[in-house]
């Protein structure tokens, strides 16, 4: 269960303010159907996630070794420090294609998600627990957790929500992740 709620609290903290949040919103005022793009964004989320999750889990298999661990522990630091930086959505970014709202979701979630912090932190995560399923049903549900408020709620939960606040508690959480990772292979822990 580590993994699964580790996963889910790391990836909604994080996503929160990310520019795949500000694509949801983008995305439900542009089609007004909610529905198609939570499903756009949950289908990308899993194919991106899993495989991100693979990716780490199979690296970690075959760089074993406390020099892999502690580069692991450094990368949730990193992702920490990262998490701090406020994401901006580019107007080139926004989808063109209108016809269809899942398609257009999927899609865009998919590419958008590639080598965003979330999906990093899904490898970095499926290093650490080895469990490709719950680190990417986890991270999956955190993307969810983050986004599908954005979807219904739009704009105005940009102006409610505090998002240097979130981006701070998001960036302390990884980096007290990485720092606990960072003192389990010193054995100070």
């Amino acid at each position: 269960m580590e993994a699964f709620l580790t996963s889910t609290a790391v990836v909604a903290l994080a996503e929160i303010g990310d520019k795949t949040m500000l694509l949801a919103i983008v995305l439900a005022t542009r089609f007004r159907a909610p529905l198609p793009i939570i499903a756009g964004i949950f289908f990308a989320t899993i194919a991106n996630h899993a495989l991100a999750a693979l990716l780490g889990a199979t690296a970690a298999e075959f760089l074993a070794g406390d020099w892999f661990r502690y580069l692991v522990a450094a990368s949730f630091i990193v992702m920490g420090l990262w998490t701090l930086i406020p994401d901006t959505f580019d107007e080139d970014d926004k989808p063109k294609d209108r016809s269809s709202a899942f398609l257009t979701t999927l899609v865009a979630f998919f590419l958008v998600e590639m080598g965003d912090k979330t999906q990093l932190a899904t490898i970095a995560l499926g290093a650490r627990y080895h469990d490709v399923a719950l680190v990417a049903a986890g991270t999956t549900l955190g993307m969810m957790i983050a986004n599908v408020p954005a979807v219904y709620l739009g704009e105005a939960l940009v102006k409610r929500v505090p998002l240097g606040v979130v981006r701070t508690i998001a960036a302390a959480l990884f980096v007290a992740i990485g720092l606990w990772m960072l003192a389990e292979v010193a054995g100070w822990i």
